[in-house]
């Protein structure tokens, strides 16, 4: 009997029509295009107004990559709908999604595994769908960021990394058993977790209330960042998960036609390449004009690379990711 597979029916994306430049920060804050681009290589980035919200992009990247698919909402048997910036605190994304795009009473999962949580749910639908649980699962990675950022120069050194975004995919059987997912690895290790944190509010020991006027008033209720910590770990463990799957299917560096990295820091992405002994036109970035949108980085970034042409069918394809907690992963996939 033939083994399963999975593999991307489609893709879909939603963008908030709001530029922000470099230029537009630097009114506000101390700071200056060319020393964001100095560090980051961002240029710009999307900011939702007031009116939008997270499940509200889900929906529209969502029905982007349901049109993509060919496939109607209907047929969709499960969702994953991976965020660290949800509209509630509950109930999750996944359900008002499902709501709005009028799926039936299937399971609905938001995952926390910021940066990473689209790989990992790669990964989560893989497995579904090799295992014969759901037959077409719906995956989205959305985060709005910019209504929770310190937008003054004490939190510039994270407020101009972020953007806001929404990407999707629909898995589903593959119907060529060369093309689809090959392999995944996820990792994740906590000893560094509050490294990269957003700790208040929160119930975490020691606290009394969800959140203070003393907590206001002292600003810790912002994404906090220890970058060096970040970016040395990050250009270690990617490169590592890289070639973990590579390895796992009998290949190597040489096979691999593009890499699809999370959209963290163009100078995070540089480095990866280059531990990696890739050429720079096989690892593709665009964070440049979007940021990092965390969760949504990896459907963003392969939909741009398809439609640039720099990914074809039958191309060995990689997305690899690393964020907070620390957490990392990478899946293979043959496109």
């Amino acid at each position: 009997m033939a083994e399963v597979r999975s593999r991307i029916l489609g893709l879909g994306r939603y963008l908030p029509p709001k530029v922000v430049t470099n230029h537009d920060l630097a009114e506000v804050m101390d700071t200056s295009h060319d020393w964001i681009v100095e560090r980051s290589g961002i240029e710009e980035r999307r900011w939702v107004e007031p009116e939008e919200g997270n499940y509200t992009m889900g929906v529209k990247a969502a029905q982007a990559a349901l049109d993509n698919a060919g496939v109607e909402p209907g047929e969709i048997d499960c969702i994953i709908y991976a965020t660290l910036s949800p509209d509630y605190y509950f109930p999750g994304c996944g359900v008002l999604v499902q709501r709005e795009l009028g799926i039936g009473p299937v399971p609905a999962f938001d995952i926390r595994e910021q940066c990473s949580g689209f790989v990992y749910g790669l990964q989560m639908a893989d497995a579904f769908i090799r295992a014969g649980q759901y037959k077409k699962i719906l995956l989205i990675g959305g985060e709005v960021h910019s209504k929770a950022l310190d937008k003054s120069t004490r939190g510039r050194t994270v407020t101009v990394l972020f953007g806001d975004a929404a990407g999707a995919a629909v898995l589903g059987v593959s119907d060529d058993p060369e093309r689809g997912i090959l392999t995944s690895r996820m990792h994740s290790e906590g000893a560094d977790a509050e490294c990269l944190a957003m700790q208040y509010p929160g119930m975490a020991p020691g606290r009394t209330d969800f959140i203070t006027h003393d907590n206001l008033e002292a600003a810790v209720q912002y994404p906090n960042m220890e970058g060096q910590k970040v970016f040395k770990t990050a250009v270690k463990r990617m490169p590592e998960v890289v070639m973990e799957v590579l390895e796992a299917e009998g290949l190597g560096i040489a096979d691999l036609d593009m890499l699809i990295p999370h959209q963290a820091n163009l100078r995070i992405n540089e480095m990866v390449g280059k531990l990696l002994r890739l050429d720079a036109s096989k690892v593709h970035n665009n964070i440049q004009k979007l940021g990092n949108t965390t969760a949504a980085t990896i459907p963003l970034c392969l939909m741009d690379a398809l439609e640039l042409g720099k990914v074809k069918p039958g191309d060995l394809v990689c997305a690899a990711a690393f964020g907070a907690g620390f957490t990392w992963g990478a899946v293979l996939m043959r496109w």
